[in-house]
């Protein structure tokens, strides 16, 4: 008897987009005006479309298209496979290619991931299950997010750049205003709240000295009070030194201090002088890093992506591991619109334990490019979509107009260190600063 096998892939359609940032800060510079995401559908030999969303990146694009040719005429079950006719292409990538910036380079993570995620929402269709049901089955129907907090120059970006719409109201128009002192992040902090429910708060630090940004958590802290758990993201720009004398002044009220120094051996240094816990998106980063990790004791948390960490099943195996070793485990979160958000509860919604509300960019956006409109909230948490796949489909005028502001913006990367210095003349980034 022969086995069955199962649709395959006939085309796929790559489209790169733009969509609105507002003038976000953060330890790499400023975020620009648009934000950049590229979109990743599947059309199997039986007319199934799958669709997947990846951080956007002119090269990682051009590999894309690259893997064209070796992906078309494969059966969409097989992702064993199709990893591996990656790695022969693109060979592995070792946690040194990641670079120094905040967010992951790599080309083979996204490509994979992109390619597993549509797969995946294919596989959903045809078995008429949920993308949950095939990384083992729901172990919640909602999904709890936190707020995310940002430093912040006045304005909407897109075309309005660091200019407001007046008409705006709410969060729309919270989301617009500077926040560049304890006063503005506290305000920032209940204006999004109020919008979404969240019940854990984040804040993006590593762009003022660090006594300013820790007077910021102390500020949060006296406004919503011991119930409401903290966070803050240095992105690794402290010294040893620096984040022991910082982190012992914040451990009355931190829930976890992430990347506060750069490197294994530094976290662990901080983590043995330090009460709270070590969250990293930064110096645990792939399979390779854990052994080392694991030996000195580097991080308690692990926050994971499955766009980095080479799609949802790789980020089923990181789960398995980080139980085995007594690992927390949350989510890392950059600009996105609502595929990547789907996958993302999805995946929460798998995750055995789920100890830490995970991390989220969506409250920044104001686009998006599936069909039914933006995601809700409910009490900072998102339901498992209904459907199969993923569960969401794609609004094709949207993609279109995404992708003819991808054109007009002539943005083919992040760099977020070239936005700064038109602001800033002169400023660089610096892998340590304070």
């Amino acid at each position: 008897m022969n086995p069955k096998t199962g649709p395959r892939i006939n085309q796929i359609i790559i489209t790169p987009i733009a969509i609105v940032d507002p003038p976000l800060l953060n330890a790499a510079g400023l975020h620009a005006p648009y934000a950049l995401r590229t979109i990743v559908e599947l059309v199997t030999d039986d007319g199934i479309s799958g669709i997947s969303e990846i951080p956007g990146n002119s090269a990682i694009d051009a590999a894309l298209h690259e893997s064209v040719e070796l992906l078309i005429g494969k059966d969409v079950f097989q992702l064993n496979e199709i990893r591996q006719v990656l790695v022969n292409r693109f060979g592995t990538e070792t946690a040194a290619q990641r670079g120094q910036a905040p967010w992951d380079q790599r080309k083979l993570v996204h490509i994979f991931s992109a390619i597993e995620v549509a797969c995946m929402d294919i596989i959903g269709k045809v078995t008429n299950r949920p993308v949950v049901d095939l990384l083992g089955g729901r172990m919640r129907d909602r999904v709890p997010f936190s707020a995310y907090l940002f430093y912040k120059y006045e304005g909407a970006g897109g075309e309005l750049g660091f200019h407001t719409d007046p008409t705006a109201q709410g969060w729309a128009a919270a989301r617009q205003a500077a926040a560049l002192d304890p006063e503005g992040i506290v305000a920032q902090a209940k204006a999004m709240c109020a919008e979404f429910g969240f019940q854990s708060i984040k804040l993006k630090g590593g762009v003022f000295e660090p006594q300013q940004e820790v007077d910021a958590m102390f500020a949060l802290h006296e406004a919503f009070g011991p119930d409401v758990p903290l966070r803050i993201d240095p992105n690794a720009l402290w010294t040893v030194e620096t984040a022991i004398k910082y982190g012992k002044q914040m451990e009355p009220i931190l829930e976890y201090l992430e990347d506060p120094v750069r490197g294994q051996e530094n976290m662990a240094r901080v983590r043995q002088a330090v009460k709270t816990p070590l969250a990293t998106n930064m110096c645990t980063t792939s399979f390779e890093d854990i052994p080392t990790s694991i030996a000195i004791g580097s991080e308690d948390i692990i926050l994971s992506d499955h766009h980095f960490w080479g799609g949802l099943r790789s980020s089923i195996t990181l789960a398995g591991i980080c139980s085995t070793f007594g690992r927390g485990l949350s989510m890392h979160s950059n600009s996105h619109l609502g595929i990547s958000l789907a996958a993302m509860v999805h995946l929460g919604a798998a995750l055995p334990q789920l100890p830490y509300a995970l991390d989220t960019h969506y409250p920044w956006q104001s686009d998006e490019v599936i069909t039914g409109g933006r995601f809700n909230f409910e009490e900072g948490a998102v339901l498992v979509p209904e459907g199969p796949g993923l569960g969401v489909e794609l609004d094709r005028v949207a993609l279109a107009a995404l992708h003819q502001k991808y054109l007009n913006c002539g943005l083919t990367k992040r760099d977020d260190e070239i936005e700064m210095q038109k602001v800033q003349p002169g400023w660089t980034f610096q892998a340590i600063r304070w």
